[in-house]
């Protein structure tokens, strides 16, 4: 073969091997944009996922919380409502300890 035409063949392979490359280099970046772009949505999902389950416990805790105060609430009342009525026996046994207390003291001084 002649030498121009080994040249010629050379610059031509040349030439397609650089566009091999440009090819390869171009889907290279398409690829790596590509990846970034599904790491951002995996991420975006994942802080809304995370969003989402801290509304969930969050509410759950509140539930909780709600549940106990009305439990505690409960129990004050009907403690409330025992020592209400305990007073209320006792204000008669209390009434004549103090009017025999002032009896005494009445007497005691005559």
């Amino acid at each position: 073969m002649p030498r121009p035409e080994v040249l010629k063949q050379l610059s031509s392979a040349e030439e397609e091997a650089d566009k091999i490359v440009a090819l390869a280099e171009q889907d290279r970046d398409e690829r790596i944009a590509e990846a970034r772009e599904r790491a951002e949505e995996i991420r975006t999902e994942a802080e809304e996922e995370a969003r989402a389950l801290k509304e969930r416990e969050l509410e759950a805790a509140r539930e909780e919380i709600d549940a106990e105060c009305e439990r505690v609430l409960r129990e004050g009342k009907q403690e409330r409502e025992a020592l209400a009525d305990r007073a209320k026996t006792n204000v008669g046994e209390v009434t004549d300890h103090v009017v025999e207390l002032f009896q005494e003291d009445v007497n005691a001084q005559t």
